[in-house]
């Protein structure tokens, strides 16, 4: 089973102070603003540590990194249900 971690910036949450950059220059840039942009958004598993620990860093927790594992064990009923279904009313 392979494992594979995406990195995701909450692009409504960032003040684009830059630390993740710092923290992750392979991967994350700054626009002219400041404000991240991922170069990729698949994590290398030499980077997995760095990523980490850039997303720890985040002061407003705007990064954050999705692990994948094989979809195929996961079940479709696995997700949140519609709060707007309330049983067929």
């Amino acid at each position: 089973m392979t494992r594979t971690r995406t990195l995701r910036i909450d692009r409504t949450a960032c003040t684009g102070q830059g630390l993740c950059a710092e923290l992750l220059p392979e991967l994350i840039g700054l626009d002219e603003w400041g404000y991240p942009v991922l170069e990729q958004t698949t994590v290398p598993s030499r980077l997995h540590a760095h990523a980490r620990r850039a997303v720890a860093a985040c002061p407003v927790l705007a990064l954050r990194t999705d692990r994948t594992d094989d979809d195929r064990h996961r079940r479709r009923d696995d997700t949140v249900p519609d709060p707007g279904n309330r049983g067929g009313r």
